[in-house]
């Protein structure tokens, strides 16, 4: 896996974790702030950070290569070229 979207997918995890402890374990009844409203919504946010990064990491990790073998002859002999390339990321 690439470490691009290693960040997001720790701290989605962390949201949706904390979210779900306040969305669903904790009944405190408060005037002005509704801590389960407050939890579903760090759930719903670090759920869509964890498939951000997910989908960061996957798309970081696509890498190809292409090797080409050419033999020529030359007037001393034959000479053999090979040219490496790279696609994607480092």
């Amino acid at each position: 896996m690439n470490r691009s979207g290693t960040g997001l997918i720790v701290f989605g995890a962390v949201l949706g974790v904390a979210g779900a402890v306040m969305a669903f374990a904790i009944t405190v009844h408060t005037h002005g702030f509704n801590i389960n409203t407050a939890g579903w919504i760090l759930l719903i946010v670090g759920i869509v950070l964890l498939l951000i990064g997910i989908a960061i990491s996957v798309a970081g990790s696509r890498r190809s290569s292409t090797t080409v073998e050419n033999v020529q002859t030359t007037p001393t002999g034959q000479e053999r070229v090979e040219k490496q390339r790279d696609w994607g990321a480092p």
